[in-house]
């Protein structure tokens, strides 16, 4: 059984730098540490005081928050669509 090669990237997320692996590829490993970085500079931009735990820290929790959201739009819209297909088909 073939495994997926492992792909390592040194990214800057937040002034500390991590290395990540995963089976994606570099260019989207990237993105995604790109992604998490803006966020979190958006995050300390309005809340200054804040150290970097806690900015971490509602940064994920924002986040979360994004994804329960677009996972509820996302059943929303797999029902509808699915209501209308029963609808075309009676």
């Amino acid at each position: 059984m073939r495994k997926d090669p492992v792909t390592r990237v040194t990214v800057e997320i937040f002034g500390q730098k991590y290395t990540l692996k995963g089976e994606a590829s570099e260019d989207y490993i990237r993105e995604v540490a790109q992604f998490v970085d803006e966020k979190m500079r958006e995050l300390s931009a309005k809340n200054p005081s804040l150290d970097t735990t806690k900015t971490a820290v509602l940064t994920a929790v924002n986040l979360a928050d994004e994804y329960f959201k677009l996972q509820q739009e996302y059943e929303d819209l797999i029902k509808l669509i699915e209501a209308e297909t029963r609808g075309k088909q009676s």
